[in-house]
């Protein structure tokens, strides 16, 4: 049998939280008795190749409840049901883009270019009439990058305070710092941190060297003045120049302005920036399919 479309999984998907926390494997479990798959139905790839449909569905469902706000991660590979998606289960039968629309969270996310000149008009309509095939693609690809971020992240904040330092020094690496001495970068022992989670060369001869501090918080609990401050002091008893906070949420508009006083050039790195270097350097990520985009070579035809 053919597979249910995309948004036949998200109500399904939903309701199997309603009673209790679920797995990966128990909500692809469930979802897979519930519509009565077969074994060579779960073995249909997408058109592209690069994943089976099923776990391609299940994946974009948890990507927009999350968005939503329907669903939470307690912890790393179980999923939870939050108040707004219970209350949705108390008065709905079905479950649609168009009713996740309704929330500002996911509108935002989904149709940034869109939200704010919504009209009676069909989504599909919308897109015909204001985007170009080219921009469909790059907001596609948008879509597809903003759901790793938060893929990113989750991970970022789930990992030991030293692996977390040492992905940032990875990601410095990866954008050309330190040149081609790699074992220069190193992480600060924990114990003799001074303020200072690691240290890596500005350029391939370590002429100058560049202090970090990085910091796993959690969604929603920024970085403040103090702990900036602090860093500062630390790279003052460095006699330190150059300093990267790198942080996994975000900084307070107090903590920005602390940066521009300081007699150190520092660079602050939020949560969003972090996911976005570590995309566009291959840090963390790999590539699953490339595709091109070509355009007619007129030499080519020309007499």
């Amino acid at each position: 049998m053919a597979i249910p479309k995309f948004q036949d999984f998200l109500f399904p998907f939903l309701t199997l939280l309603k009673d209790s926390d679920k797995s990966n494997k128990e909500i692809k479990d469930n979802l897979i008795k519930h519509f009565s798959l077969t074994d060579e139905d779960c073995l249909i790839k997408t058109k592209g190749g690069v994943a089976f449909q099923v776990d391609d569905r299940i994946g974009w469902c948890r990507q927009w409840l999350r968005r939503a706000l329907f669903i939470e991660i307690p912890q790393k590979g179980i999923y939870r049901i939050t108040q707004r998606g219970l209350d949705y289960l108390k008065s709905h039968s079905d479950l649609r883009e168009s009713d996740l629309m309704e929330y500002p969270e996911y509108a935002e996310y989904a149709k940034p270019s869109l939200y704010k000149s919504i009209t009676s008009k069909s989504d599909s309509e919308a897109k015909s009439e204001e985007l170009t095939p080219t921009e469909q693609l790059e907001s596609a690809i948008k879509v597809i990058n903003d759901d790793l971020s938060a893929d990113i992240l989750q991970k970022a904040r789930e990992m030991s305070p030293a692996k977390f330092e040492q992905l940032v020094l990875d990601l410095l690496l990866a954008m050309g710092y330190g040149g081609s001495n790699k074992d220069l970068a190193k992480v600060t022992p924990i114990s003799h941190d001074n303020g200072v989670d690691g240290i890596i060369p500005e350029d391939a001869l370590g002429l100058d060297k560049i202090y970090i501090q990085a910091k796993r918080y959690k969604e929603g609990i920024p970085v403040h003045k103090p702990e900036i401050q602090q860093f500062i002091g630390a790279l003052n008893e460095q006699k330190a120049s150059k300093g990267v906070f790198v942080t996994t949420s975000t900084f307070t508009q107090g903590a920005r302005e602390s940066v521009n006083n300081a007699t150190s050039k520092i660079v602050l790195i939020d949560g969003k920036a972090l996911a976005q270097y570590m995309i566009e350097f291959n840090v963390g990520v790999s590539t699953r399919k490339t595709y091109e985009v070509k355009r007619l070579d007129t030499d080519y035809f020309e007499e």
